[in-house]
């Protein structure tokens, strides 16, 4: 029997049809995007719900022909077979619905803002600063989704030391989010003659973008400073004050931008950070203070932990917080095999969603 209750799946069907109704009535723009959205979360379920009674009208009958008395051996078996069969569906059906139902982080339809930064390994850590932001570009084309710098330090042998890149789509962080960590590199340097293995590492943030309704915001809480920006060396590559520095006065977070020869451009892209930044952190505090409800550290988003090791002399990659282990490196380097380590990651936390559910009394 399914462990959702008939009357709730009733309930979600009938909202359905309702927001449905609501939405040919044509509303206004505002109420349009709302109705839109709620749609766009039911709509998935009550395929489901409406599969599971289809399945569960058949066994009825099949149960109808198993009960009559002038039903033949033959006949009896097939029924016996299709039923089990039927049942096995709605298994997975249930399963499907439990799923869907579980709670949703509220900002996984956000885009997101990506910050990748060289850590222990010097040069080394920079040229995989740069294969990791490479990595995530193509995976982004993949997923239909567009990504731009908005803030790069490039290092001298090539790499970054810092990238910061705006990732904009449909479930962007839903996705990104797991990517949060430090991640170590194991490999042969091209500048290593010896042939000897280092390990560097760089370390990856993903927040959500934050809009300014996510953020209680006060202009007396920042600090705007303009200045030239310079190159490397020191070096003026501008003759105007372009570069913008914004301090958040409270929480001493600071955001600079430098890229754009125009002040306002720089304004604009380094508030977009502040912002995330900012909404990210508050985030950060009620995750804390829920972490008696966490189970595991999958899209926990800990940037201090060891999330994953790529091995490049094996071939292989690691993620340390499920113990999957895929000798696909090159393909997931090159942002083709991603998906596979994400989906893995994403059943893994739903699965510790299930079991927290199942296990409390109140559910």
């Amino acid at each position: 029997m399914p462990s959702i209750p008939k009357e709730k799946l009733d309930h979600l069907a009938a909202r359905w049809q309702q927001v449905q109704d609501l939405l040919s009535a044509v509303p206004d723009q505002e109420q349009f995007v709302k109705l839109s959205k709620e749609f766009s979360e039911l709509d998935p379920i009550v395929v489901i719900i409406k599969e599971l009674q289809s399945a569960q009208a058949e066994i009825a009958d099949l149960d109808e022909l198993l009960e009559d008395p002038d039903t033949d051996a033959e006949m009896s078996e097939m029924a016996q077979m299709e039923k089990d069969e039927l049942e096995e569906k709605i298994e997975g059906f249930d399963r499907d619905l439990q799923i869907q139902l579980l709670p949703r982080d509220s900002a996984d339809e956000k885009s997101a803002i990506l910050e990748v930064r060289a850590g222990t390994g010097g040069d080394e850590a920079a040229l995989f600063a740069g294969a990791l932001y490479r990595m995530y570009q193509r995976y982004a084309d993949l997923q239909g989704w567009k990504m731009q710098i908005l803030s790069a330090s490039e290092s001298a042998h090539g790499g970054f030391k810092e990238v910061i890149a705006s990732v904009t789509g449909k479930g962007v962080f839903a996705r990104m989010k797991y990517e949060s960590g430090v991640h170590r590199v194991q490999r042969v340097p091209e500048t290593e003659s010896g042939g000897r293995i280092h390990t560097s590492a760089a370390t990856v943030a993903v927040l959500p973008e934050a809009e300014e309704v996510d953020v209680q915001l006060e202009e007396s809480d920042l600090r705007i400073d303009v200045y030239r920006a310079s190159g490397p060396g020191g070096q003026s590559v501008n003759t105007t004050d372009s570069a913008v520095r914004i301090t958040h006065i409270p929480s001493g977070i600071i955001v600079t931008q430098q890229d754009e020869k125009s002040q306002h451009k720089n304004r604009a892209k380094a508030m977009k950070v502040m912002l995330s930044r900012l909404y990210d952190m508050e985030r950060q505090k009620v995750d804390s203070e829920r972490a008696a409800e966490r189970r595991g550290q999958v899209g926990s988003g800990d940037r201090s932990q060891r999330i994953r090791t790529y091995n490049f002399p094996q071939g292989r990659v690691t993620d340390h917080r499920i113990g999957l282990t895929l000798h696909k490196l090159e393909a997931i380097i090159a942002g083709d095999g991603l998906d596979e380590v994400v989906d893995a990651l994403i059943t893994e936390h739903q699965a510790e969603q299930l079991a927290a559910m199942n296990e409390s009394p109140n559910d």
